[in-house]
């Protein structure tokens, strides 16, 4: 027990309470590093990633083979079909006999299908299989990045179709396009040369790992409805591929070195094994994510996890920062503010400046700009945004109207006193509007800024 409580102070002196400016390069990444796989650590225990891990399991065992049928079909035409069956022995290469047995099944179910018989309903369902498929990835995504809301509907269509129609083209293409130029003679004349063959050589080695990492960096860059930073993605990306070669590796240590489980699970036992290498993956890929996300807002790693609930007073600050940080953009001719920049600019969590601005968007305070990552404008001129207006739809938000309530909190004493306080918060800001509040704010910047001593005028 002494030893536990030394080693939690030396951690919380070294790892915590360190001053990361102060340390030399490569201590500081050590020490971010060490950070950021202590919250993910405390993350994983918490059992949220898990929990969407498994149903990521379960929607991709119902998916996979309509997913397969659409890209099969798609690849058919450019004639790198067959590329399926060895992507899919390379992902199941860890299962060992039992992988191969499962890449021949689901080839076979795919090749069974033949897109021309299915007539129009069930091709609409094919499509709808494989789009849903790719909304729930995109759910669990959004809910790691703490991003509300989904891409638009046809902005979500356009880009699903685009990823199981053109992706598989692109990259079989450029896979084919990469073995054609290895074959070549002029490449065989380069790598004759010293030290040339060498660096060939190995990049041939690392490739399978490189493409790993490029499918996850993609992968973080894509699918969250929110703007990643690519180094942000390509730190997540590394980090995937490490933990999934890692578990690869292992994974086909236990399933070459234990013959127990098929005894137990009979003929069950290559499906077994599948979930939980589907699991294994999903886990990989969403801790990979957790990484991206935490590189991106360091803000959040932190010793004790951020909180999401604020309290009434809390909230309502918040909501006047929003709103005036919105209508100062906007008054000032620049661009407009994002969730994710307001949530930086105010250290606050992410999910919580979605909230208000899901708030003000329903009560048409604020609209979205178009482009890649929304953008907030004021929906109104700033001398109709009245300030109690604000405070009072920042209240209500997320109020559900309980059933029970209504007949219970019924007191006519506790009503009137909640009338009288109502009542006084309007009077307290009465006629302020989101301009004046933009302007007042402007004008004590402006005596601070006065009252600061200039180049030319030393403090006293």
């Amino acid at each position: 027990m002494v030893y536990l409580t030394k080693w939690r102070t030396w951690v919380r002196e070294k790892i915590w309470e360190a001053n990361l400016r102060a340390l030399p390069f490569w201590q500081r990444i050590a020490v971010s590093a060490a950070r950021v796989c202590s919250v993910v650590a405390r993350d994983f225990a918490d059992g949220r990633l898990s929990l969407l891990a498994m149903s990521l399991v379960y929607t991709t065992l119902l998916s996979i083979v309509p997913v397969l049928a659409v890209s099969f079909s798609v690849l058919k035409a450019f004639g790198v079909h067959n590329e399926i069956e060895i992507t899919l022995l390379n992902l199941l290469a860890p299962l060992g006999e039992q992988g191969v047995e499962i890449t021949n099944t689901v080839v076979s179910f795919v090749s069974n299908i033949s897109i021309g018989v299915l007539g129009s309903i069930g091709l609409l369902f094919l499509v709808y299989t494989v789009i849903s498929l790719l909304q729930k990835i995109e759910e669990a995504f959004n809910e790691i990045w703490q991003v509300r809301s989904l891409r638009p509907l046809a902005r979500r269509f356009s880009d699903y179709l685009s990823v199981i129609l053109i992706g598989p083209v692109l990259v079989f293409s450029a896979v084919g396009i990469m073995a054609s130029l290895m074959n070549s003679a002029i490449f065989e004349a380069i790598a004759r040369i010293e030290p040339f063959g060498t660096l060939i050589a190995a990049g041939i080695q690392l490739t399978p790992y490189l493409l790993v990492i490029s499918a996850f960096t993609f992968i973080y860059c894509f699918v969250p409805n929110a703007r990643v930073r690519f180094v942000s993605a390509l730190v997540g990306g590394i980090s995937a591929g490490i933990l999934w070669n890692v578990t690869g590796w292992a994974f086909a240590s236990f399933v070459v070195g234990s013959a127990q489980y098929a005894a137990i699970y009979s003929a069950l036992a290559s499906l077994v094994l599948f979930m939980v290498w589907l699991y294994a993956g999903w886990t990989i890929l969403l801790i990979g994510l957790k990484i991206a996300f935490y590189h991106q807002h360091p803000e959040y790693v932190t010793l004790q996890p951020r909180s999401l609930l604020l309290s009434i007073a809390e909230r309502e600050r918040l909501a006047l920062h929003v709103a005036m940080l919105i209508a100062q953009r906007f008054s000032a001719g620049l661009s407009p503010w994002t969730a994710n920049d307001l949530a930086r600019h105010l250290s606050v969590p992410l999910d919580s400046v979605s909230r208000i601005i899901t708030a003000f968007q329903g009560n048409k305070i604020i609209v979205a700009a178009a482009g890649d990552e929304p953008a907030y404008l004021p929906a109104q001129p700033l001398d109709q945004i009245s300030l109690a207006h604000v405070i009072d739809i920042v209240r209500g938000a997320d109020e559900q109207g309980h059933h029970g309530a209504r007949h219970t909190l019924t007191n006519p004493h506790i009503k009137n006193l909640v009338a009288d306080m109502r009542q006084a918060r309007a009077n307290a800001l009465r006629g302020l509007t989101l301009k004046d509040l933009i302007a007042e704010d402007d004008e004590i910047r402006l005596v601070k800024d006065s009252s600061q001593p200039g180049p030319s005028q030393p403090a006293a």
